[in-house]
């Protein structure tokens, strides 16, 4: 995780849009799964997709897409579940405190503060237990902080 990443911003509510619906349809170019993009779909889906039960459905959704652009969910690769949780604690986080309404100024406001950060698990986690088989395979509890 490095911690010098400029993020790249957002121009429209539509590109968020297309990014989670190619999510969800696993039509999203592999190239186009950026960590903005992870946090932009997580964004969308707890606000803008009721219909879906991100806690239930995050891990399938993601594994699915990875599985859908030839890449693999193993102990080394693909999926994270105790990042991918983080972070949408973190979204969630950042939802309940923005005075942001439209999407994509939401999205550009979180990417610029610390949950958009690509080293903010590491806040929480030590690198050892965040960077674990059982970290990737599963939920675990953080051992330096707790989540907001």
């Amino acid at each position: 995780m490095t911690t010098d990443h400029k993020p790249r911003l957002f121009a429209r509510d539509t590109d968020i849009r297309a990014i989670g619906e190619g999510l969800l349809a696993c039509t999203l170019p592999r190239a186009a799964w950026t960590h903005e993009a992870h946090l932009g779909a997580c964004l969308w889906l707890l606000s803008e997709r009721p219909d879906i039960d991100v806690d239930a459905e995050i891990g399938t959704i993601i594994r699915r897409f990875n599985e859908s652009v030839g890449g693999v969910n193993d102990d080394m690769q693909g999926y994270h579940d105790s990042i991918t949780r983080t972070y949408v604690a973190g979204v969630r986080w950042f939802l309940s405190d923005t005075d942001e309404t439209e999407l994509a100024a939401r999205v550009n406001a979180m990417l610029l503060c610390d949950v958009g950060r690509r080293d903010w698990p590491l806040r929480f986690y030590s690198r050892d237990l965040l960077f674990s088989v059982a970290a990737r395979r599963g939920f675990v509890e953080p051992d330096l902080a707790p989540l907001p």
